[in-house]
């Protein structure tokens, strides 16, 4: 996109998964299925995307209640400590978008984390990425009760950021949720390939 003709952004606002770390919701489905003699394909597909997911990252359902419900589905013996390291370890660093942040970082262009997500999959990050502990703030769909592309959760955002409009550059792998942000006048990169987004960074006088 041609960015020449608009303000320099203030701050950068980067989704997590697909954009700083891959996941793999058939990891999680795999080592449940090992516990519980289900088929790690139908564990799959009532956890990725799906509406009891949704529920759980929108805030609706505790990490207990989240567990249950899983164990119940899925047959699933083991304890709620066990679930919680099997159901939060599906993930790997993007190690170029990684070394961007810290580029920002370096700089001192203040950096915020946008995630549908949940308290789990956070509580895997913070304990085993270093490089997540360095953002400015994080605004989690499940502590928001309300994802991504819903609008509320994008107004807190600009409370949290102290920014509206072209001020905020925002990265994110989900079309829908960066058209969302475009509709508010954000400045945006839809994420596909590390490469991509550093030059779309670097073009708008961040890098």
């Amino acid at each position: 996109m041609s960015t020449n003709h608009l303000p320099k952004p203030t701050a950068v606002v980067f989704d997590l998964g697909k954009v700083l770390l891959e996941f793999d919701y058939g990891i999680v489905a795999r080592r449940l299925a090992a516990h519980s003699g289900r088929d790690a394909e139908q564990i799959r597909g009532l956890l990725d995307q799906s509406p009891l997911l949704l529920r759980f990252e929108s805030g609706q359902m505790t990490n207990e209640e989240f567990f249950r419900e899983v164990s119940g589905l899925t047959g699933y013996t083991g304890a709620f400590e066990e679930f919680a390291g099997i159901f939060g370890d599906i993930f790997s660093a993007i190690h170029p978008m990684i070394d961007l942040h810290a580029q920002l970082r370096a700089r001192g262009v203040p950096t915020f984390i946008f995630s549908n997500t949940n308290e789990l999959a956070v509580r895997h990050i913070r304990a085993n990425y270093p490089f997540f502990a360095h953002f400015t703030d994080y605004i989690y769909s499940h502590e928001a009760g309300a994802m991504k592309p819903d609008h509320r959760i994008y107004e807190i955002v600009e409370r949290r950021t102290g920014r509206t409009g072209a001020e905020l550059l925002y990265i994110d792998d989900r079309k829908e949720n960066v058209d969302a942000g475009a509709a508010r006048g954000w400045r945006v990169v839809h994420h596909q390939l590390p490469e991509q987004t550093i030059a779309a960074v670097r073009a708008a006088g961040l890098v």
